[in-house]
């Protein structure tokens, strides 16, 4: 098969693909892979190690949508490279359908075989998104941290507290991946943390895993009593291939103290406030209501050497298997059943209907 690796081109998007030790695995198995120039600069990885790997560099995006079969990337195509996907061809990368209606009929219209990361589930876990939930929530409370300095427009308090001073207080709305991880990370600076989450076997999971942090069973009104005191509230909600329900309704930010931050990691989702609206690494922030905003879509994008890594460590298996079996895939092998989320103009995942 011949595989396409483009250069991302979302703001801000620093990861690729696939990496050149990727790629020298998938032209040993008889693949011929083509890489667009520079497409692993911002992960650091230069032309020459793919071409060292055997990839076959060519200077436009135009060249690898043209000549691939599959097209392997990072996150949902943008507009401008639409045109450029053939049908029947298999993209294979994340694309968050429910916060993009456009971008779905766009891609439809297209009559392409959309195999979403996000979907991709094994023995009930979404092994494909874990490793870049485990990224994010940890980055989560790092940006926390930062935009609460008063330069920022934060409360210009330390999430860690010093001695003779408070801890700094850590909500976080949804127990999974992300949530669990960021979790990990605020107890391990010295905050005060509370979880909010609504499956009883989670709420267990995190109970024995992070013994320090209180988790609570997530209603309405505990998080209307929690926001009041929260110094950063992480919006950490899940529903695999739906939007996120809005959970913080903008009245509700006159009940948080100002200069609070909202770390909006569900934004890829369409976000759990009512006031999220994605920003990017170079704008990250905005201010409403006296609370700072941090809503960035791709966090990971900003530890490209990291997550890039991370999940070529788990995406290379399913792109072996696609580039071997090509559309028996989707019949044989029930992860990439589950991922495949639109076929040649028609919407196939349930979890999208």
């Amino acid at each position: 098969m011949v595989i396409g690796v483009p250069k991302e081109i979302k703001e801000e998007e620093y990861r690729v693909g696939l990496t050149p030790d990727s790629v020298k695995y998938l032209v040993d198995k008889g693949n011929t892979v083509i890489v667009e120039s520079k497409a692993g600069a911002g992960a650091g990885f230069d032309d020459e190690d793919y071409e060292k790997a055997g990839g076959k560099i060519v200077d436009t995006a135009e060249e690898v949508y043209s000549e691939a079969d599959m097209i392997v990337k990072v996150k949902e195509p943008q507009d401008k490279k639409i045109p450029l996907l053939k049908e029947g061809q298999i993209i294979f990368t994340f694309f968050h359908f429910s916060a993009n209606p456009e971008m779905t009929e766009k891609l439809l219209e297209r009559k392409v075989i959309c195999v979403a990361y996000e979907l991709v589930e094994e023995d009930g876990v979404l092994k494909i998104l874990q490793p870049m939930s485990e990224i994010a929530g940890k980055l989560s409370i790092q940006q926390g941290m930062k935009y609460l300095e008063k330069e920022y427009g934060g409360k210009g308090i330390l999430l860690s507290g010093a001695e003779g001073t408070r801890k700094g207080r850590v909500l976080i709305i949804g127990g999974g991946n992300v949530g669990y991880n960021a979790g990990k990370i605020a107890l391990g600076i010295g905050s005060e943390v509370t979880i909010l989450e609504i499956n009883e076997e989670r709420i267990k999971f995190l109970k024995e895993n992070l013994p320090g942090a209180e988790v609570l069973f997530s209603t309405e009104e505990k998080i209307k009593e929690l926001i009041r005191k929260a110094d950063v509230v992480v919006g950490a909600v899940l529903i695999p291939g739906k939007r996120t329900p809005i959970i913080i309704k903008e009245n509700d930010l006159e009940l948080m103290e100002n200069g609070s931050v909202i770390v909006d990691v569900s934004i890829d989702e369409g976000g759990i406030s009512e006031t999220s609206h994605p920003t990017t690494h170079r704008n990250p922030i905005f201010i409403h209501k006296g609370i700072v905003h941090y809503c960035v879509p791709n966090i990971p994008g900003v530890v490209p050497k990291t997550s890039t890594v991370a999940l070529n460590y788990v995406t290379l298996r399913y792109v072996d298997i696609l580039s071997q079996n090509g559309e028996k895939s989707f019949k044989e092998f029930e992860p990439l059943k589950k991922g495949l989320a639109l076929y040649k103009g028609e919407i196939v995942n349930e979890r999208l209907k």
